[in-house]
């Protein structure tokens, strides 16, 4: 599904990504994880072609992300932790400009405020909204045209406890239904309760990759220490930096 092959992503004498290669699987949910800095957000910028690698490539389901933009953003949705909407425009106005691009039906834009609960703030201004309802809307124009593959950066952080339960049920209720997922997050617990497969980014390379519970197993038989959790794990990968 998705294919990471020696990339790298120089800035003029900075080296953000060093020769990162990893797969993800379809129908996974991938974390990309490690502390800021760490090369984890140009990663995901490259993976959605907003970025383009200083060398190697990257694939989405047989399309090259620098090559096949178009048909690449035909499948994909993506979050990012600052919101991008149209403020002065509703919730239901938001997700209707999206779905005319895409040819969304109505009864599509429907479902998802249900799904996400924005039906009955659905003729609110967006300006007016908090940061959690801000992003349920993010997420709801990111997924109206059924993608292949959804990105999300930090689609949790900041946002009260009901909100963030409602969009991690939502994440694994799309991931159940087909959709692969690649997340950001410094939360551990989310990362665990959410993910199949991990990459723990450090200094711009990929310092450890796979499944999670082989992961934890493997450190745990190291260790001999059954209690070793994914933070023990990302804290001795990368000196304690958890941000």
């Amino acid at each position: 599904m998705i294919e990471v092959k020696q990339v790298t992503k120089s800035f003029k004498k900075t080296v953000a990504v060093d020769d990162v290669s990893y797969t993800i699987k379809e129908g996974e949910i991938f974390g990309l994880i490690g502390p800021n800095g760490a090369g984890k957000t140009t990663t995901l910028r490259m993976m959605i072609s907003l970025l383009q690698p200083t060398s190697g490539e990257i694939t989405i389901n047989g399309l090259n992300v620098t090559k096949d933009k178009k048909e690449l953003h035909q499948q994909i949705g993506v979050v990012f932790e600052l919101p991008n909407l149209y403020r002065k425009s509703t919730i239901k106005g938001n997700l209707k400009n999206f779905a005319d691009i895409y040819g969304v039906k109505e009864e599509r834009i429907q479902e998802v405020m249900e799904d996400l609960q924005l039906t009955d703030k659905r003729d609110i201004k967006v300006e007016s909204l908090s940061k959690g309802w801000k992003q349920r809307v993010i997420i709801a124009r990111a997924v109206l045209h059924r993608p292949k593959v959804l990105f999300l950066d930090e689609p949790t952080s900041g946002l009260d406890p009901n909100t963030q339960e409602l969009i991690r049920k939502y994440v694994q209720n799309i991931n159940r239904e087909g959709t692969t997922i690649v997340i950001t997050t410094h939360d551990m617990n989310e990362v665990e309760r959410l993910c199949h497969s991990i990459g723990i980014m450090y200094k711009g390379k990929l310092a450890k990759h796979g499944g999670l519970e082989e992961i934890i197993q493997e450190y745990r038989t190291l260790k001999s220490d059954e209690n070793v959790t994914l933070a023990d794990i990302y804290s001795e990968i990368t000196g304690g930096e958890l941000s």
